[in-house]
């Protein structure tokens, strides 16, 4: 939640170029075009719903990846490999998109809602108000719209962002001899994780933006990609790639470094 205060705009440009049928717009020029015509506050439209949606899903996949480590470190009597790292945080990524699911959709609807026409506008008051009108009038199914790849998302973002920081980490300490409690060491190993996290991730995430923005029930994952592949080519899938690692560089470094000083403090780490 901390690292989200820093990059929601950027994360908000991300979803508008995720969600264009037509690519055109870069992040610097869609930035400005969103300040110059919703305001500057516009910005930061969707803010309670991506605080919400880091409350559950970022706490759900980084808990248990830490809770799997422990354990497989406490049987092995050693540092787990990277193929039990992956493991762990497959686990914990399934686990986080399935418990981040409903704040996801409604982050994605409240970020988009200013580029829609008027009348198709959602006008959702803050999360918990998405989340309960949702409920009301599409079903609580509806909550889960996107759920397959968004737990595909959710592996893939967990098993490259984690075990990507904690591998980069090491080899960093190990063959460069950087300290492993210095900020520099956290920063290096972070962004490394982000620039893999980012190129990894990014199919699942413009498929799973997609279909979570749609207000129709009969948008699977694999028609929403079919008709993307027919009129927009294979090049969608990496729609928005630069401000995701935008987004996802400073966001990662922010979360990994608010981690490492949870752990140097003893505190829930």
């Amino acid at each position: 939640m901390f690292a989200c205060l820093f990059t929601h705009p950027l994360d908000l440009a991300k979803v508008r170029l995720q969600t264009a049928k037509t690519p055109g717009d870069g992040l610097v020029s869609l930035a400005f075009k969103i300040v110059k015509n919703e305001g500057i506050l516009a910005a930061y439209a969707g803010l309670s719903a991506s605080m919400l949606r880091q409350a559950t899903y970022s706490t759900a996949r980084f808990g248990v990846y830490e809770q799997l480590k422990e354990f497989i470190s406490s049987k092995s009597q050693g540092t787990p490999s990277t193929i039990e790292l992956l493991g762990a945080s497959m686990v914990a990524g399934a686990v986080g998109g399935l418990v981040g699911n409903p704040a996801d959709v409604v982050n994605i609807r409240m970020q988009n809602d200013n580029s829609l026409p008027k009348a198709e506008r959602r006008n959702y008051k803050h999360a918990i108000d998405g989340v309960y009108r949702i409920s009301r009038t599409e079903g609580i199914t509806a909550l889960f719209r996107g759920l397959s790849p968004n737990l595909v998302r959710g592996v893939l973002m967990t098993a490259s962002q984690v075990v990507s920081y904690d591998v980069a980490k090491h080899l960093l300490v190990d063959n460069l001899g950087m300290d492993p409690k210095t900020k520099t060491t956290h920063f290096s190993a972070s962004l490394i994780a982000g620039l893999v996290a980012t190129t990894v991730c990014s199919p699942a995430d413009v498929l799973k933006t997609r279909i979570m923005n749609s207000s129709s029930t009969g948008d699977s994952a694999f028609a929403v990609l079919k008709t993307a592949l027919s009129t927009e080519g294979p090049g969608f899938m990496f729609r928005g790639w630069t401000p995701a690692f935008i987004r996802l560089g400073p966001h990662t470094i922010l979360t990994f470094i608010a981690l490492e000083e949870l752990r140097r403090l003893r505190l829930g780490m």
